[in-house]
């Protein structure tokens, strides 16, 4: 009967963490999406300063963290030093602003599943720089999603999805997606060395550190000179509330995202939080082509589900892989 409620508490839990990893990400989404291409105010200005939603995010993000470190981990506690985030501060200021940017010129579900051939990129740097060997099943992941996203670019755009885009621009736009996916490979990697190096930080710690180094680089980027984009940006806001109260929400939206991300990864490991990303992606779009007006055609359609259907495979044969190394623990 125990094991039962415990059974059911976990069950419990992990629904809590979809709703809230769902909610928060789709939402964002769809702000992100809205502050791209919507007119705001009676002079139906666009918000041109896209690259302004970074530094807004690091900033409530870096103040989430830090409430958060105060709050559970009782402040130092012998993790990773602030300036080891320096040069991985670099690439996530880099990174995440070519992929809000590449909305100027490519449709939100494009750009989704672009981000989303993210296998691409690592099995390529792995082959060629690091020798590894794939295995049939693990290409024919990456297959699908290359496939998918390349059939995706190639067929045409419904007129009234590139009527909402500031400058249509689809090579562009890609061009910015797989920029992005190479800058976050090398965030990724230089994240996983610091915690190699310094096996006491948290995810909190890293948060911290990356978004510190991140607001320090937007702002000089952003306000660095008199005619920096920043000012205009802030300029913006203040003509139109209604824009400053979305880039608020999307702000919120992603410090709360981590939250249940880092509860997800902590409770039923990284494997979990995969798959629940990555459904949130195939809805995410779903969600654009109903409510924000991107319809999509057939073509378009089995794209979509022959990219996830690539992703889907790759996860379940990392479940399998997760599944073999348990039962080879067992007998030890």
């Amino acid at each position: 009967m125990e094991a039962h409620g415990v059974g059911l508490r976990r069950v419990l839990v992990l629904a809590f963490c979809v709703a809230g990893i769902w909610s928060a990400y789709i939402y964002q989404g769809f702000l992100q999406e809205t502050l791209s291409t919507k007119r705001f105010g009676a002079d139906g200005k666009r918000f041109e300063h896209l690259s302004f939603l970074n530094l807004a995010q690091n900033v409530v993000c870096l103040i989430w963290s830090y409430i958060m470190i105060k709050l559970w981990s009782g402040g130092s506690n012998g993790g990773a030093p602030w300036w080891t985030y320096w040069s991985a501060g670099i690439t996530n200021t880099i990174g995440p602003a070519m992929g809000i940017e590449a909305l100027k010129y490519i449709s939100y579900p494009a750009q989704v599943l672009a981000k989303s051939s993210k296998m691409i990129p690592v099995m390529l740097m792995g082959s060629f720089v690091y020798g590894i060997r794939y295995t049939f099943p693990e290409y024919l992941c990456t297959l699908l999603v290359a496939g998918g996203v390349s059939i995706f670019a190639l067929l045409k755009t419904s007129s009234k999805t590139i009527s909402k885009l500031a400058h249509p621009n689809a090579p562009l736009g890609y061009g910015l997606c797989f920029l992005n996916l190479a800058f976050d490979g090398f965030t990724n990697a230089t994240q996983d060395s610091i915690s190699a190096r310094y096996p006491k930080t948290s995810a909190w710690d890293i948060m911290l550190g990356m978004n510190l180094w991140g607001t320090i680089y937007n702002m000089v980027y952003m306000f660095g000179w008199p005619q920096a984009s920043g000012f205009e940006a802030i300029q913006f806001c203040k003509q139109h509330p209604e824009a400053a109260w979305d880039i608020f929400l999307y702000c919120l939206c992603g410090a709360v995202g981590q939250n249940f991300i880092f509860l997800t990864i902590s409770r039923f490991g990284s494997l979990a939080n995969t798959t629940i990303t990555t459904t949130r992606k195939f809805v995410s779009i779903v969600v654009s082509s109903l409510l924000s007006g991107n319809p999509l055609s057939t073509k378009q359609w089995g794209c979509v589900v022959m990219v996830f259907s690539g992703l889907s495979y790759q996860i379940y044969l990392k479940w399998k892989k997760l599944q073999r190394l348990q039962k080879k623990r067992k007998p030890m």
